[in-house]
């Protein structure tokens, strides 16, 4: 691809991130964003011009990734490792590259992804260590009751009553391919993968699946709050830092 003159080669780079001290990954004013982060290192190289980055989607504030994908056109060839070696180098603690990828012009972080998956953490037993990154919730739950209402959320449904109100997509149908609760030891987390995702969708999942488990919803109930279509129907969504996105998957990317 050109661009004024200049032969503009597309990279897909894979990163990680701590989102505690970010308001999503999205840029914003007068608050640190990921994206915004990201694209200040990649203007220093290029001697303060403005560098435009593209992600694979949202992430909420507080909200962490351990799997996030961007593109990112620049006008220079750069070999992959070196480029990851660059960006570390520049970027904040917080935030690691691991591997870039030469894609072509046409290919797209957000659009081209096939499956996406998020984990939820919980500890049940109070730990300093994980306060940023796993939700602390002591109550006993039953999780064979939590996998049992899970399994209402597969397939191609209208997920509006776990939308965030007033978003701006063109529809709330998602299809969702898998979604289990896993118990380590006094650490419990939740993972789903879906085709797409609404605002807040995971969280308010989580918050819904963890009352079946405390007993005061039932798996038919999982039916009735999706056919509502109503965000009103659902229970509170938990909070942002127990959840990471954590894997994006590209058919590209998976044969090589």
């Amino acid at each position: 691809m050109y661009l004024g003159g200049f032969f503009m080669q597309r990279y897909f780079v894979q990163i990680a991130y701590r989102g505690t001290a970010y308001h999503g990954w999205q840029s914003q004013p007068n608050a640190p964003s990921v994206q915004e982060t990201i694209e200040r290192c990649f203007s220093k190289v290029f001697g303060n011009t403005p560098v435009t980055i593209f992600g694979c989607g949202r992430t909420d504030t507080g909200v962490h990734a351990k799997s996030y994908f961007f593109h990112v056109d620049l006008p220079q060839d750069w070999e992959e490792e070196h480029l990851c070696f660059k960006l570390n180098r520049m970027l904040p603690p917080d935030i690691s590259a691991f591997c870039a990828y030469k894609v072509s012009s046409d290919v797209h972080a957000r659009f081209h992804a096939t499956k996406r998956t998020y984990r939820y953490f919980i500890h049940q037993q109070k730990d300093p260590f994980q306060q940023d990154q796993s939700w602390y919730f002591p109550k006993e739950l039953d999780v064979d009751a939590m996998n049992l209402a899970a399994t209402r959320l597969l397939g191609t449904k209208d997920f509006s009553s776990f939308s965030k109100l007033h978003t701006v997509v063109k529809t709330n149908i998602c299809t969702v391919f898998e979604a289990k609760w896993i118990q380590e030891g006094q650490q419990l987390y939740f993972e789903i993968s879906a085709n797409r995702f609404l605002r807040n969708m995971v969280r308010a999942i989580v918050g819904t699946l963890i009352e079946v488990g405390l007993g005061n919803l039932t798996m038919e109930d999982i039916d009735t709050i999706i056919d509502a279509t109503d965000r009103g129907e659902a229970a509170v969504s938990v909070p942002a830092h127990g959840l990471f996105l954590w894997e994006i998957v590209y058919p590209f990317l998976t044969e090589k």
